[in-house]
């Protein structure tokens, strides 16, 4: 029979959604009766708490209540009881909950991020995050470790470790609608949007089953044991090649990755997919996702794509359903804010283009998924290296979209990134014109170089050429033509893993959107036999 308990996700410090009916679970044996009390002090003169309670009984070995909206307070109190068992949580705020889902730039640790050391020092926000903690299967040590996880308040060393990118939105988000802000970190770096997802919803499309099917493939007739042993060899194995990476990092800092590889032989990173991995599908939908559900949010915001460029013709699928796969958890249809993914190539690649249509699948999300927004940070990418360490456009651009979408406290000129689109085309030109465009485009110069750059056009023949773009007087529309294309039938915008030069923005300094027009779904790529790098 389960002990009672409260779902470690509550703690003292945590932070309560307002304006909605707040969740309260945890774990009992079936039957056991349980009580939940808030006690909500509008201020902190109050000499008494408003008292709020529910009860219900455990089945299945869990429980769960529901209190009323409240509306934002500090200087709360919530109390669980089961028989002479109480659990006592205190300092507990009630404002704004957001989940930050997603791999290693959403995991991205606010002291490693350019501002970081700014932050630090100088911040003192109403922000408090609960991190869920990383273990890839469970068993006795995970129920033991996750019992000891609890929220913090921010300071110098508490937020060493937060989310940079997830920080800097609640910041954001604090300040502009003066309540706490609690952020619930369930993020690991290198990890598919397979993995965030149950095995039941990969099944539903032939495409998105193919990451079940190699997973399937890897444990066929092996034992729980056999797999065990598998993943922990793996382990002492990757713990080996990082001790001798860093040292050879160390007497050659910046070594490229190929170049790392050719002496140390190849990383084993990410190891047997099995019923041990984190990476496995379902695994961290298992081990994160419902370790937290369903505990009451304003909504989602999430950074991932990286990993699932080698099957970059599926990520629209695999991704929608992912969306809809948390909202099912929560039984509501949270609003899903969510990161374009920037320019990245490595030195050693090629220019697959991969990256480009795993943009293009985001924004198709965008466009047709109720509920969504996208956050568009092209320009805030860095060559050979997929983590950016400035996560400030980040953030802000996450908080815009927020506000526009979700507050309803910001103009959408203001919140999202300029929308470019075919208006015309005749026998020798090309007419863009945008949504979002607000009150004109500027051309951010490089140096004295004012040419709007990353434009291209192509004829019948799908040869594209870079062309010369001409912004309109009203500086809302970009005329586009191009040497050697006669006849104009196509467009695309920065349409490159790293657009190199990026100079056409908004008024409030958001880069305009990439786009194509040639897409062709029937001959789309769908698979690419690439490395994955290990996002370290």
């Amino acid at each position: 029979m389960p002990e009672f308990r409260i779902a470690p996700v509550f703690s003292d410090r945590c932070v309560l959604q307002r304006d909605k009916e707040i969740s309260v679970f945890g774990e009992a044996g079936d039957g056991q009766k349980i009580k939940v009390t808030l006690l909500v002090k509008k201020d902190a003169s109050d000499l008494k708490y408003d008292e709020y309670t529910a009860e219900t009984h455990a089945a299945g070995g869990r429980w769960k209540v529901k209190l009323p909206a409240q509306k934002a307070a500090g200087y709360c109190e919530l109390v669980a009881e089961c028989g002479e068992k109480v659990q006592k949580l205190c300092d507990i705020a009630i404002g704004e909950v957001w989940l930050l889902g997603g791999q290693s730039n959403m995991e991205f640790e606010l002291q490693n991020c350019t501002t970081g050391k700014k932050h630090l020092e100088n911040d003192h926000p109403d922000v408090r995050f609960y991190y869920t903690q990383k273990k890839g299967y469970i068993d006795e040590d995970f129920l033991e470790s996750e019992a000891k996880t609890a929220w913090s308040k921010f300071g110098p060393e508490s937020a060493k470790c937060w989310s940079a990118a997830g920080y800097i939105f609640g910041k954001k988000l604090s300040e502009a609608l003066n309540v706490t802000v609690g952020l619930i970190g369930c993020n690991w770096g290198g990890t598919s949007a397979s993995a965030w997802m149950s095995p039941e919803a990969l099944k539903e499309d032939a495409g998105t089953g193919t990451y079940l099917d190699d997973y399937e493939k890897n444990i066929a007739g092996k034992s729980d044991a056999v797999q065990k042993a598998e993943y922990d060899a793996y382990l002492k194995e990757a713990d080996v090649w990082n001790q001798k990476y860093s040292k050879l990092w160390e007497e050659k800092p910046g070594i490229d990755w190929a170049e790392a590889e050719k002496t140390l032989g190849k990383n084993p990173w990410p190891g047997p997919i099995n019923s041990y991995n984190p990476f496995r599908p379902g695994g961290l939908h298992e081990c994160m996702i419902l370790r937290v559900c369903p505990y009451t949010l304003r909504g989602f915001t999430f950074y991932q794509g990286e990993s699932d460029d080698h099957k970059p013709g599926f990520y629209y699928t695999l991704f929608s359903r992912m969306i809809k796969q948390w909202r099912d958890d929560w039984g509501e249809e949270l609003p899903f804010v969510f990161v374009q993914l920037p320019g990245h190539r490595y030195e050693s690649d090629p220019d697959y283009k991969h990256w480009c249509i795993i943009r293009e699948a985001q924004q198709k999300v965008a466009d047709t998924v109720p509920g969504t927004a996208m956050a568009c940070i092209i320009d805030a990418g860095e060559f050979n290296d997929i983590h950016p360490k400035d996560k400030e456009p980040v953030g802000d651009r996450m908080y815009r979209v927020a506000m526009e979408k979700v507050y309803s406290l910001m103009d959408e000129n203001e919140a999202e990134s300029p929308e470019p689109y075919v208006k015309e085309i005749d026998d020798s030109t090309a007419v863009i014109a945008f949504k979002h465009v607000g009150e004109g485009l500027v051309i951010k110069a490089h140096g004295d170089d004012k040419t709007i750059a990353g434009f291209e056009l192509a004829g019948a023949d799908k040869v594209f050429c870079p062309a010369k773009a001409v912004l309109s007087l009203d500086a809302k529309e970009v005329y586009l033509s191009a040497s050697g294309v006669d006849k104009p039938e196509y467009v695309r915008y920065l349409w490159s893993n790293y657009p190199e030069k990026i100079n056409l923005y908004s008024r409030f300094s958001l880069p305009v959107r990439p786009f194509r027009t040639d897409s062709d779904d029937a001959n789309e790529v769908r698979d690419i036999k690439i490395q994955q790098i290990m996002e370290l």
